[in-house]
């Protein structure tokens, strides 16, 4: 923990933020945090579609409607929750988090799975309501690896609001301990049919924001370790699905230890956006979706200075502007859109937005 004390000094250090500071990293952290949450449970909107979303309401590309409508009510979610979590005075609510549920998941559907012998069927997912079917997840070494029963669930997330609260109230805990551990009893319940793992999500960063912790965002790229660490934390309570709900700090050091790095990497992150920002200079390191990219091509990064600055931009204009021919312009815009680092709005009457962001450039906030 002291690693995160010491950079948490250094953060506050930088306050107070300025209003359009503060912005830029709250509007950044909406796309990230909602991006990466719904992706890791199989949303296919890319970064960049997210992001238009956002921006302008707009839809791209051949997602499903579902999709779009999961995304915006995910971002819903995420207001209700920091609302929630600044009111210091309210506890924490099984009403709250079956609200949440509801408002992620939209309305009710139905759901294509299979059996354990791999029959297919067709459920219906009621949301906003716990579970009426057993749940389980196969693991990687193919065994049936089950969460609390229905019949145990109102029971359990009872003792573990109650628990919640105590603990909050007490003080022992730290608060990264706290979040990791509301996380892993809540998970190991797995109270709803569907959205349990963005609800996971959602608590950790309730947990941080009461405790004026800067929020965090548990990357795609970052899926499998996240996984590893919650079945290390398994291996360690047991398969008994209670005795996961009523889990020990002690049993989850490694979920503590992810959590504990993944909030570290968060504040540097922060740090580093503000401190480019301030020093206003131009250089060839980009990030995108919370990750730094190198522009090392000269053509390139002068190519997505451009875009930045005039997005409606067409392919003769920046051959004209930056001396360079229109095949070789095309390739380079053909590289930023297969990675998503662009994306085209509009079509050919449309302009470009630029997925990627340079905290040097002024007017690079996401709005």
């Amino acid at each position: 923990m002291g690693k995160i004390e010491q950079l948490y000094k250094e953060w506050q250090q930088l306050q107070p933020i300025k209003p359009e500071e503060q912005k830029r990293l709250d509007d950044t952290f909406r796309l990230e945090f909602n991006y990466n949450s719904n992706h890791i449970e199989g949303n296919t909107l890319t970064y960049g579609q997210t992001k238009l979303l956002f921006m302008f309401g707009e839809t791209v590309g051949n997602a499903k409607i579902r999709d779009y409508e999961e995304m915006k009510a995910h971002n819903v979610g995420l207001e209700i929750m920091k609302s929630e979590a600044q009111d210091k005075e309210r506890p924490l609510t099984e009403n709250f988090i079956r609200g949440l549920n509801k408002t992620i998941l939209v309305e009710d559907f139905w759901k294509n799975t299979k059996t354990a012998d791999g029959t297919p069927f067709r459920y219906k997912i009621n949301v906003g309501v716990y579970k009426t079917r057993p749940n389980s997840v196969i693991t990687a070494s193919g065994d049936m690896f089950d969460y609390a029963s229905p019949e145990e669930t109102p029971a359990l997330m009872t003792d573990l609001v109650r628990w919640y609260n105590a603990e909050a109230d007490k003080c022992e805990l730290s608060p990264v301990e706290l979040a990791a551990l509301l996380h892993y009893r809540y998970i190991r319940i797995h109270p709803f049919e569907d959205g349990n793992g963005r609800i996971a999500r959602l608590l950790v960063n309730y947990v941080l924001l009461r405790h004026n912790i800067p929020m965090v965002v548990i990357k795609t790229d970052d899926k499998n370790d996240y996984l590893k660490m919650l079945h290390l934390c398994d291996v360690e309570t047991g398969r008994v699905p209670v005795d996961g709900a009523y889990s020990t700090r002690q049993q989850i050091v490694p979920l503590i230890v992810y959590l504990s790095a993944v909030i570290a990497d968060t504040i540097i992150t922060n740090i580093q956006l503000l401190k480019e920002h301030k020093s206003g200079t131009m250089h060839n390191v980009w990030w995108y979706n919370g990750r730094e990219v190198t522009i090392g091509n000269a053509k390139r990064q002068l190519l997505l200075e451009w875009l930045f600055h005039k997005p409606q931009c067409t392919v003769r204009e920046l051959s004209d502007k930056l001396s360079i021919n229109k095949s070789a312009i095309q390739k380079h815009l053909d590289f930023l859109k297969k990675n998503d680092y662009i994306t085209r709005q509009g079509g050919t009457k449309g302009k470009w937005m630029v997925n990627l962001e340079n905290s040097a450039l002024s007017g690079g906030a996401i709005i």
